[in-house]
C-alpha cells in the first residue's frame, strides 16, 4: 500500500471510530476517503471529524437531497522528483 494509502486508511479508521461508514479508493495520483454523514451529528463529533480530515490534502462535504451527505478527503501520492515522471504535460 502506498504512503497515501496508509494515511487514507488512518483517516478512514478514525472516521469509522467516530461512527461514520467509510470507503477508500486508490487512484493514480491520490487516494480518496468518503464517509456517509448522518443527518444528526453532535457538535463534539463534528469537531472530531474535522480534526481527522484536517490531515488530508483536501476535504469537503457534498450534500444532495438524493444521496444525503458525504464527507470526502483526498491524500495526494508523493511524486518522484527525478525523471520524466508524468510525461510532457506535467510540471516538475
Amino acid at each position: 500500500m502506498s504512503a497515501s494509502g496508509v494515511s487514507a486508511a488512518v483517516i478512514a479508521a478514525r472516521l469509522s471510530a467516530a461512527g461514520l461508514p467509510t470507503r477508500v479508493e486508490e487512484h493514480n495520483r491520490f487516494t480518496t476517503v468518503e464517509a456517509e454523514v448522518p443527518e444528526t451529528l453532535s457538535a463534539e463529533t463534528w469537531r472530531e471529524v474535522l480534526d481527522v480530515v484536517a490531515d488530508a490534502d483536501r476535504f469537503g462535504l457534498m450534500a444532495t437531497s438524493l444521496n444525503g451527505r458525504t464527507l470526502w478527503a483526498v491524500v495526494r501520492k508523493t511524486v518522484p522528483t527525478t525523471g520524466d515522471v508524468g510525461g510532457p504535460g506535467y510540471q516538475r
